[in-house]
């Protein structure tokens, strides 16, 4: 039976003709692993990577750290199925409700087959609304006549990207609510399990939380302003709680928001309030002399560091082995879908000795280790479209 709530929530209140055929065709795909890289799902057109990047991110996870195969790298492969029109297919799907976890597990086992279909990704994502409750999107989405699939675009939401990620359908990316000109806007609620990071912060259009920005995995889903992508690491310590001089270099930072090293000297009494520092006005004021004894009117980020946090550096390793997905088989090399591995610098606040190339990958990292610096394996940078 067509299921309009349900068809609505994802689409939009359908305009005269239906949902456009082309949309929802680039979402009729199943979850097919990559013929180059076995534990790689492939994206064959613009829209679905709101569900396949989250759901990737998800995979490697659980097979990098909770299998016990040596090689997290290695799995077997899929093909899709067969092809049905929208009408066709609203009304042929249907609901089974199951009792527990592991009913559940053994009937997404049995019918494995389902999901490498061509409706597998659009019926996954239609179980985790319905296992949501259409209600309960509804409720945290802040504006209820938004459709999480763009009917004009074919481009999922930011509800729908966070609802996959957190298991909420909330439209921002900070963390927790905020008030509004009277209205509560609702963020992130907790530590999320994948994280993510997005191109648009580096642009100054939104600023994501440290709940998404810091995951509990080194797994990241990476937003372009069209695409998302997934990038990943083995290095848990990536993810390790902040040290108290990485704490004081992130809260620093954000009264440097040019990345200049520096801030104005009438800012600190403000960065060492905010770091439980002793903050009274006269000893911020002989700070400011031992800080900046040639009054300059600056504090520079080091120097801020030495005084207060002596002997402490950051708990992430020099260099580590890093990598990324794109699950589009036109931005891989030769056009296949493969893993691109590279190396990863996190410098200091000092000025880095390697300079890598400026490219969307590297100013999306940027938003968490604004002094990372990457070099790839391949020949080119890997692409974020």
């Amino acid at each position: 039976m067509y299921n309009v709530e349900l068809a609505e929530l994802v689409w939009g209140r359908r305009p005269s003709g239906g949902l456009s055929d082309s949309v929802f065709r680039r979402w009729t795909q199943g979850f097919v692993l990559s013929q180059s890289e076995a534990t790689a799902l492939e994206q064959f057109e613009g829209g679905p990577c709101a569900v396949i990047a989250p759901v990737q991110a998800y995979l490697l996870k659980n097979i990098m750290f909770h299998s016990e195969k040596p090689n997290w790298r290695n799995c077997t492969a899929a093909l899709a199925a067969e092809e049905l029109g929208s009408e066709r297919f609203h009304t042929l799907i249907q609901k089974r409700t199951f009792e527990s976890v592991t009913e559940l597990k053994e009937a997404v086992l049995t019918q494995y087959s389902t999901w490498k279909n061509r409706f597998g990704v659009l019926l996954f994502l239609y179980s985790v609304i319905l296992t949501k409750g259409i209600a309960n999107i509804r409720n945290e989405i802040e504006d209820a006549a938004e459709p999480l699939i763009d009917p004009v675009y074919g481009h999922g939401s930011q509800s729908l990207i966070n609802l996959l990620l957190t298991g909420y359908a909330v439209l921002n990316v900070w963390d927790g609510d905020r008030e509004c000109s009277g209205m509560k806007l609702h963020g992130i609620r907790n530590q999320a399990t994948i994280g993510f990071l997005t191109l648009m912060e580096s642009l100054r259009y939104c600023k994501v939380g440290t709940f998404l920005k810091s995951p509990k995995f080194p797994i990241w889903v990476l937003g372009s302003e069209t695409h998302l992508t997934v990038f990943f690491a083995k290095e848990m310590s990536l993810v390790a709680p902040e040290t108290p001089w990485e704490q004081a270099r992130r809260v620093f930072q954000t009264y440097d928001p040019e990345d200049n090293g520096f801030i104005p000297d009438t800012l600190l009494e403000d960065v060492m309030r905010a770091l439980d520092l002793v903050s009274e006005p006269e000893y911020v004021n002989i700070m400011k002399n031992k800080l900046d004894p040639e009054g300059l009117g600056i504090i520079l980020l080091g120097t801020f560091l030495q005084e207060f946090f002596p002997e402490q550096e950051s708990t992430i390793p020099e260099s580590f082995t890093v990598y990324h997905y794109n699950g589009l088989k036109q931005s891989n090399h030769n056009e296949k879908v493969m893993y691109v591995e590279g190396t990863a610098v996190v410098m200091g606040f000092e000025d880095p000795m390697v300079r890598t190339d400026d490219t969307p990958v590297k100013r999306c990292l940027q938003t968490k280790w604004p002094y990372i610096e990457l070099m790839w394996n391949t020949d080119r940078s890997p692409s974020l479209n």
